[in-house]
């Protein structure tokens, strides 16, 4: 079972978030999750015509409506879809014979992402409340699973790939952005690190995260970092946290990046619902 008290911490902090935004009076970059995590992840045409809410209420990582390569007529579930941005740029890709779904078990940002679906006049979207660990979707119900530095926060990992290959059908495919780590990270500087590195909180390892996908029964496994987080983007939050970002640097610098992780279920999946997964 997913640790009680991380989904607090998550729902509460994505709470305050999803209120501010609505209220106009913080970004993410305010909010504790700021450059080089979060910026510059989409383009002026990607950004075009949704709700100014919608850009300001995403923390992610990465850009996974562009790495999934959704097609007209798919159905696209997001896990942890936040304010929603990623969800209506897939429903844009999916055109109106698609869905796109987005699940989040925050009360405040699904109240803001459904607002901002209703000012982006988007009609092929649904925002399902859930937790990623448990995804409200009946079996192999879905093509494409995308995330956006959401993996990250779940204390049961191994639950929510097992949830994702489930509602995925055969030969569907997993496109995720998310914070992993390259090698060994002292304990007790990783965990300041990673309150930094995006707000997360458990990044895997690169090794582990292929080995949970593998276990999880996906193939064509692929890991690509493309933004490497320096210790010098981050001295003033190590400091603030106690910690010399000239002692720490040789034992985390270009430890920690952002990854776009691609995964595939096999065409020739056996069942993995709840009746036979147990």
């Amino acid at each position: 079972m997913a640790d009680t008290n991380v989904h607090h911490a998550v729902r509460e902090k994505y709470a305050a978030l999803a209120r501010s935004v609505g209220t106009g009076t913080c970004g993410p970059a305010a909010c504790g999750c700021g450059d080089p995590i979060t910026s510059d992840l989409y383009s002026d045409l990607e950004k075009q015509n949704l709700p100014l809410e919608a850009v300001a209420a995403s923390l992610g990582c990465g850009n996974p409506t562009a790495l999934a390569q959704l097609e007209p007529g798919q159905t696209v579930l997001d896990l942890g879809s936040g304010g929603g941005i990623d969800v209506l740029l897939s429903a844009r890709r999916v055109g109106p014979t698609g869905k796109a779904y987005g699940l989040d078990m925050t009360d405040e940002m699904l109240a803001l992402a459904r607002e901002n679906q209703r000012k982006a006049g988007v009609t092929n979207v649904e925002f399902l409340k859930g937790t990623i660990e448990r995804i409200p979707l009946p079996d192999a119900s879905v093509d494409v699973i995308i995330s956006n530095c959401v993996i990250n926060l779940s204390s049961d990992k191994d639950a929510v790939l097992r949830e994702a290959f489930r509602v995925l059908k055969p030969g569907g495919r997993l496109a995720v952005s998310d914070v992993v780590v390259r090698g060994e990270v002292p304990a007790a500087i990783r965990r300041s690190v990673e309150l930094w590195v995006g707000c997360v909180a458990g990044a895997l390892q690169d090794v582990e995260y292929q080995q949970k996908l593998s276990a999880s029964g996906f193939e064509a496994i692929e890991i690509d970092p493309w933004r490497v987080y320096r210790v010098e983007d981050a001295r003033a939050f190590l400091a603030e946290a106690g910690l010399d970002a000239d002692t720490i640097a040789p034992a985390v610098e270009d430890r920690f990046v952002s990854a776009f992780i691609r995964a595939r279920k096999p065409e020739r999946a056996s069942c993995c619902g709840p009746s036979c997964c147990a």
